[in-house]
């Protein structure tokens, strides 16, 4: 009997995560079905759409921008003390190129945006919850859906592509103000190897990232907020679920991405 016991306990310590874990999924999918059919239905909310595109593209420029500076610079010196002994110096230019525009701008663009933005918007929602104010637009025959959840999805997805671009500019400038003035490249050799290595693949590669990522952000960020409760602390705890869902989510997406077009 002590033993049947035992089992039944060590059964049910194994259960209950699996079923929390099986319900979470459906609440989440259930989530992400709704706000992709609301993102389709009018009304549509321009000026919050405006508000939020301002929110994530305008206001993310700053730390885009130097993050990809300082990224570009990085690999450029990384690749030169890597490949100089075998007399390649000429390629530095390229694995720049690809190294930005297919990696590190969309990825480092979407974890900082994760970081500042994803934070955010679960923040607000989550605030909106726990004090009712979207149990207020219910009341009101607002779809919560549709007022907050779809403006920022779409922004999202919108206006991150367009941060991923300026993140590949400021990116190969970082590349290029280091070899041509730490690394001594001839200025026209270092452009001339970078257009003519420049393949529409590479930019479109970021860009359909990029879009995912937003997509992934927003949703995350959305869904958490929408889903916390407890106070203070449950928006808390909201914001941190957000950020790391997100950036766990970026990584993977990135590889899945990325072997879906170049696994040929």
């Amino acid at each position: 009997m002590l033993g049947q016991r035992n089992i039944t306990a060590f059964l049910q310590t194994l259960g209950r995560p699996l079923v929390a874990f099986i319900m979470n999924l459906g609440y989440f999918s259930r989530f992400v079905a709704k706000a992709i059919y609301n993102c389709f239905i009018p009304p549509f909310y321009i000026k919050l759409f405006c508000r939020q595109f301002m929110n994530i593209g305008f206001y993310s420029l700053p730390v885009v921008g130097l993050t990809t500076l300082f990224a570009g610079m990085v690999i450029a010196i990384q690749t030169y003390s890597g490949i100089s002994k075998y007399g390649a110096e000429s390629a530095v230019a390229l694995v720049v190129l690809i190294s930005v525009t297919r990696e590190l701008a969309p990825v480092l663009s979407a974890l900082m945006v994760a970081g500042r933005i994803g934070a955010a918007m679960a923040a607000e929602i989550g605030t909106m919850r726990v004090t009712e104010q979207i149990d207020a637009l219910v009341t009101l025959s607002a779809n919560p859906f549709r007022y907050l959840i779809a403006p920022r999805i779409w922004a999202a997805i919108i206006v991150m592509p367009l941060l991923v671009l300026f993140g590949d500019i400021i990116g190969i400038f970082g590349g290029y103000v280091v070899s041509i003035y730490k690394l001594d490249f001839n200025p026209a050799n270092y452009i001339n190897n970078t257009m003519t290595n420049l393949q529409t693949i590479d930019v479109m590669t970021g860009v359909v990232k990029a879009a995912v990522f937003g997509f992934i952000i927003s949703v995350m960020g959305c869904y958490n907020g929408y889903r916390s409760k407890g106070g203070a602390q449950g928006v808390g705890e909201a914001t941190t679920n957000a950020v790391v869902s997100s950036s766990i989510l970026i990584l993977i997406f990135n590889y899945l991405i990325t072997e879906v077009i170049f696994s040929r």
